[in-house]
């Protein structure tokens, strides 16, 4: 592929991203981890909703995890349906409807872009409870939504980093909606916000969001390369190394978008090296080293 067709490419991947979503594998991760929402359940069901949560981020087999999830959806969807201002059940319920609209709903856009509008409306409902003054300027300019996501603090990361996950999602499924891009700033400032509270908030993972969202454009354009590359590595440090799907990310963003193709095949290369066994990481890995290597297969026709 040509520099120039590459350039006019990347010009567009604000909408017209890569063939496979890749920012919904994260949410996948924050859905399951469920931070922040201690009071979704109580006991030993609250220990069983963490036990599951846990199995299937250690899962080896992501068809399986395909099939089980909807009996969870439907489960948080009871327990709204008997609590519907629950704040911990909305933001767990958005994270999941998001998780598996971006990851298990296949070539059914219809389905893909419900389910993630639907994670976009609870972590909508959630915020307005959560955070009252940021829910009138939710659909606002972004610099009053600025203003208004400085002021909160420490109490409302949960509530600030599961709007940010839901609306990427939503983002990521609505590519071709001008009206659903023009709303990107707003959550960029969400996951800056929370990395000020909380620089170690969920494994170091909005930190991997906020490098995918620097990558997306060439620096001639309004792009931010060089801080998305220093993302990814605060995100891969954060981890330990052990999210492999930070360096997948990192090669298909930013190697992709500055044409490094020396550190695009290393990092693939050390992915597929790797072990993806790793408590919390196991699902994500294996998911990551099947996207390195669709990444491996394409970079001839790409550099």
């Amino acid at each position: 592929m040509s520099i120039v067709k590459a350039q006019r490419r990347h010009r567009i991947s604000i909408v017209k991203p890569h063939r496979r979503p890749a920012l919904p594998v994260l949410i996948l991760a924050s859905a399951l981890a469920l931070p922040g929402c201690a009071s979704l359940f109580g006991g030993a069901t609250q220990r069983l909703a963490d036990q599951l949560g846990q199995a299937v981020m250690n899962a080896e087999d992501p068809a399986t995890v395909r099939d089980g999830l909807p009996a969870y959806l439907l489960l948080l969807d009871g327990l709204l349906e008997g609590d519907p201002d629950n704040v911990g059940t909305l933001l767990a319920a958005a994270r999941l409807n998001g998780a598996y609209a971006g990851n298990f709903t296949g070539t059914d856009r219809d389905r893909a872009q419900r389910l993630s509008a639907r994670a976009l409306e609870l972590a909508r409902r959630a915020t307005c409870l959560d955070a009252p003054a940021l829910c009138p300027v939710l659909d606002g300019r972004p610099d009053d939504f600025a203003l208004a996501t400085e002021r909160l603090g420490r109490r409302h990361l949960p509530v600030l980093y599961g709007l940010a996950v839901a609306w990427a999602g939503y983002l990521q499924v609505h590519r071709d909606d001008w009206d659903a891009v023009a709303d990107l700033p707003k959550i960029e400032t969400l996951l800056q916000r929370v990395v000020a509270l909380d620089p170690a908030h969920d494994g170091g993972l909005p930190f991997v969001y906020l490098g995918v969202l620097h990558s997306l454009r060439p620096e001639a354009v309004g792009g931010r390369p060089a801080q998305g590359k220093a993302y990814f590595e605060r995100a891969i440090a954060a981890s330990q190394g052990r999210n492999l799907y930070a360096k997948v990310l990192m090669a298909e963003f930013h190697a992709r978008l500055v044409f490094d193709q020396a550190l695009h095949d290393r990092l693939l290369a050390e992915v597929l090296a790797a072990d993806p066994r790793a408590p919390g990481y196991t699902l994500m890995n294996t998911l990551a080293q099947q996207r390195a290597r669709e990444l491996q297969a394409s970079a001839k026709d790409f550099f």
